[in-house]
């Protein structure tokens, strides 16, 4: 993961509790893959909005269409403590890593770059490796035209998760389609077409948190004609949190 200017320290963890309660399971595509929605995430989800704007937002991942603010990390680990046995119950034990604990790093994120300046590799459904272990968490904080996240398959190899044995073959398919079709129109993926198809949706309610494997192929449900603001009031805010098994 890419390093991460330093930041404002964070109210203390205990103005971050959380309620991970009462989650909604559900099983997506041909291969059932799982997502996991929890409604009423933060107890105090307008705190959490107000920190934000004390954050230094910067740009840390070409990827990223947008600006990202680091966590506290004593945030960070109070939320794993409770989330561990979760993630456990849900993926299976640090998602099949032999009983490793997990390890955490999360972010603010700002989806702030406008359709017409997105890269091509933005224009596309993505990964966030090819890692089977790795879970994503997305947590809504905004109230905006954006929505949740959508999820994908790839309709010439029917892959909607990747791995480092089919990335190949999925990213010589890609390379091969938008050499025959041209390069993607500058916009976000919305129904995936010509190559893609949208296969599931997480809707982006306020509060709610979601988590799923990062090697899906998903991308974040914007609308293309709505603004993007850089202001953690009124931009579509999340934070985005990473799991994987610890090292060592």
């Amino acid at each position: 993961m890419a390093d991460q200017p330093a930041q404002p320290l964070q109210a203390a963890p205990s103005a971050w509790g959380i309620a991970p309660v009462n989650p909604v399971l559900e099983a997506f595509s041909e291969d059932n893959h799982r997502l996991v929605s929890i409604d009423g995430f933060l107890a105090q989800p307008d705190q959490v909005i107000l920190q934000a704007i004390l954050q230094n937002f910067a740009k840390i991942t070409p990827q990223y269409p947008g600006v990202r603010a680091a966590l506290d990390p004593a945030v960070s680990r109070a939320w794993l403590g409770q989330l561990s046995p979760l993630l456990d119950q849900w993926f299976g034990g640090a998602a099949g890593s032999g009983g490793a604990p997990w390890a955490m790093q999360a972010w603010y994120s700002l989806v702030t770059t406008p359709p017409h300046a997105l890269a091509p590799i933005q224009c596309l459904p993505h990964i966030d490796g090819t890692d089977p272990r790795q879970i994503a968490m997305m947590l809504y904080l905004h109230d905006t035209p954006h929505g949740g996240t959508a999820f994908f398959r790839h309709r010439s190899t029917g892959l909607a998760a990747l791995t480092a044995d089919t990335y190949p073959r999925y990213a010589a398919a890609v390379q091969a389609e938008y050499g025959r079709t041209g390069l993607p129109a500058p916009a976000y993926p919305t129904d995936g077409a010509p190559h893609f198809e949208r296969i599931h949706v997480a809707e982006g309610r306020f509060n709610r948190a979601v988590f799923y494997r990062g090697n899906i192929l998903h991308s974040g449900v914007i609308d293309n004609a709505a603004p993007l603001s850089a202001d953690p009031r009124e931009g579509r805010l999340t934070i985005n949190a990473f799991f994987r098994p610890a090292a060592g």
